[in-house]
């Protein structure tokens, strides 16, 4: 079995603490017609590269019911900038207006299968997986991003249309796993495409 979540299946289910102080779980986005779940920290240069477009992109979709989470499961013993308290902090300072969620276990990273920082999910009404992978091709430039893999399968999915492209590789950081050197990934963990 692949490490990562693969295209139709259904969302693990979580229960997390957000940056605001409020629990969220699968059901905390019920309405919603898509849920995008990103595996996010606050140090990654590709998430930092990133985040100004994630809130762009949940502005942009949410109205149409698009809904995103964000959770970071980075170890915070040789990351402490990723701690609970500095995730508080970035949220205040970025202005993130999507949930902000603490995985101080790790098993929400794992079983999602969340291999970089970031990597993205988009889960149809029914969350069902139906995009896994980046959110475009240059996550640290925005002006350089020549495609826009993650919004086309938003559109797509709230127009009931087939995405073209579900899967790509995550471009960023790997994540940091408690107990593990920086760069280390589970063995079953590959490339997706």
């Amino acid at each position: 079995m692949a490490f990562t979540l693969s295209i139709g299946q259904a969302a693990p289910d979580f229960l997390l603490a957000g940056v605001d102080g409020k629990q969220y779980s699968l059901a905390s986005f019920a309405p919603a017609k898509v849920l995008v779940v990103v595996f996010s920290c606050n140090h990654c240069p590709y998430v930092v590269g990133s985040e100004d477009r994630m809130i762009l992109l949940y502005q942009d979709m949410a109205p149409g019911g698009m809904a995103m989470v964000a959770i970071n499961a980075n170890e915070t013993e040789n990351h402490p900038t990723d701690s609970f308290a500095h995730m508080v902090e970035h949220a205040k300072h970025k202005k993130l207006p999507f949930p902000y969620l603490r995985d101080e276990t790790q098993e929400v990273a794992r079983a999602y299968g969340a291999l970089r920082t970031p990597h993205f999910y988009a889960f149809d009404a029914a969350r069902k997986l139906r995009y896994t992978g980046r959110m475009d091709d240059n996550p640290r430039t925005a002006s350089a991003a020549r495609t826009h893999e993650l919004r086309d399968a938003i559109e797509s999915l709230l127009a009931g249309r087939k995405i073209a492209v579900p899967v790509t590789n995550p471009i960023g950081c790997n994540v940091k796993w408690q107990g593990q050197e920086e760069h280390w990934m589970p063995p079953e963990a590959c490339d997706l495409v």
